[in-house]
């Protein structure tokens, strides 16, 4: 029997295709939190954080299929800094390093159906991207790429669902009458059952979509036509996609995380490519309205089961930038030079030095240690550096903690990601999210900016030098200013706009 590695295991989708998995395969049901899990009859629950490229490499052992239905829409800690796009790149690449050392011989993919056009949205350029990083390794990877799914807790259709139910009628914009092609959770789930018993030898994208192409205002007046609801519609043109997004989010009550990436991929149309069809996969045997009568019947069903979840009290953080690399950087010379901009930057108050073990942060005048941090030689290569976290005044470290800073660069590409992840600081948290926190956002902001220009200097552009201590000293003033108005508007229930 074949052992499948599924992520995801306990999200919509991923609940759905272990249940049809689990008759005919050892199924490795992976997810952050196992806490209400139980083992069952082929089914064994593993608890990994997928941004730890060493919790995913070892519950990847011995595993010949690995399907990955993963997207970082929501923040992933207590706070977090840092574009959705830029977390699914790190957790795409960890999954197909992981899958490359472990030998996994087949790697499936849940994305989007890509329109043919090189001005993607964000959501749609991540997913592509996505797909990118996890065929760069090695794994044959199968991408299902799906438009809107039709389910009871999808990610796109409750909110067209939510928002037939509660409004009177629509103005339609533009996109109301852009294509789409809809797909039933089940057709999706047998696509992907029927992915997963292919044995590719390179890389392949199959599309996937109910029996015909709709615009959303079809959408729109069939999921009326099953709620048995009058939508009267009117045709408005001229409302901007921007401004959709405020009243989608208003209406339907999904947190704008989940509602502006989704909203900003209506400006395409959304079809199936020809070159991309597969016999008994693309096309879906579910119409629309049988779809949505089956999401309706699995909602009620659903309801009477669910339960509430707890939430982790942990105080971490997650910030990622990426950054674009001058032509040969290596990874040493990339923190070299990062250790270099912090002292610059700081006029050198602060004290950054790096060697081939460990980094440091110090402020010598003070006798004050702030960070500590060691390389780990096993997890650093010539593409990442990564290190630990194991000491100084800003860091919680007395329980073992996983707090790293990581080096990374992106797979064939001249970018790299820097990334602050499952930091615990000792500062109080309200205190550190508008101090420490703010500063760390803006110095790499400043350090992206460093390298964007590092070419320009060189051929007698602006310096750098001169720059930056301007910036800095405007950056603390507004910064001043805007935590004064705050601090007035919540002391004399006032807002910012009265101040």
């Amino acid at each position: 029997m074949k052992k499948i590695l599924l992520t995801g295991a306990s999200g919509y989708i991923g609940s759905h295709l272990m249940n049809k998995l689990k008759e005919n395969y050892e199924i490795i049901a992976v997810s952050r939190n196992i806490e209400n899990k139980s083992n069952e009859q082929n089914v064994t629950w593993k608890s990994a954080d997928l941004f730890d490229l060493n919790e995913i490499t070892e519950v990847m052992k011995n595993v010949d299929i690995a399907i990955y239905l993963v997207h970082s829409m929501m923040p992933s800690a207590r706070l977090t800094q840092a574009s959705f796009e830029d977390m699914d790149a790190i957790l795409a690449d960890n999954f197909a390093k992981a899958s490359s050392f472990n030998k996994v011989k087949h790697i499936v993919f849940m994305s989007g159906l890509i329109p043919n056009t090189n001005e993607l949205s964000p959501h749609l350029r991540s997913r592509l991207e996505s797909e990118r990083i996890l065929g760069a390794y090695g794994v044959p990877v199968t991408t299902l790429r799906a438009g809107l799914i039709i389910g009871a807790k999808g990610s796109s259709y409750p909110i067209l669902k939510k928002l037939v139910e509660r409004l009177p009628g629509l103005l339609l914009p533009k996109w109301a009458y852009n294509t789409t092609l809809p797909v039933a959770i089940d057709d999706v789930i047998n696509g992907l059952y029927k992915i997963v018993e292919r044995d590719p030898q390179e890389n392949e994208s199959i599309d996937i979509g109910g029996p015909s192409h709709m615009t959303y205002k079809d959408l729109f007046n069939q999921t009326a036509q099953v709620l048995d609801k009058s939508l009267p519609t009117l045709d408005l043109p001229i409302i901007p996609i921007w401004l959709s997004k405020y009243w989608v989010k208003l209406i339907s009550g999904v947190p704008k995380e989940m509602v502006y990436p989704l909203m900003d991929s209506l400006i395409h149309d959304m079809i199936r490519d020809n070159k991309n069809i597969v016999e008994d996969i693309s096309i879906g045997k579910i119409d629309y309205k049988e779809s949505v009568r089956n999401a309706l019947e699995e909602e009620a069903v659903t309801q009477k089961k669910s339960k509430k979840t707890s939430k982790s009290a942990i105080k971490d953080v997650r910030a990622i930038s990426r950054v674009t690399l001058p032509i040969d950087m290596t990874m040493s010379q990339l923190v070299e030079l990062y250790a270099s901009f912090l002292n610059e930057i700081t006029l050198n108050v602060i004290n950054s030095n790096f060697d081939e073990e460990n980094f440091t942060i110090t402020v010598p005048f003070l006798n004050k240690k702030l960070l500590l941090l060691r390389k780990d030689r096993v997890a650093s290569n010539e593409e990442s550096i990564l290190y630990r976290i194991v000491g100084g005044d800003f860091a919680l470290d007395s329980n073992g903690g996983n707090a790293r800073l990581e080096f990374r660069r992106l797979p064939y590409s001249d970018e790299c990601i820097i990334a602050l992840q499952e930091y615990e600081p000792t500062l109080p948290w309200w205190f550190y999210k508008y101090t420490q926190a703010k500063i760390h956002k803006s110095v790499m902001n400043l350090f992206k900016l460093k390298l964007k220009t590092k070419k320009s200097t060189e051929k007698g552009g602006f310096n750098m030098k001169k720059f930056i201590l301007p910036v800095v000293i405007v950056g603390v003033i507004v910064l001043k200013i805007y935590g004064l108005k705050k601090y007035l508007a919540k002391n004399n229930n006032m807002s910012n706009a009265e101040l």
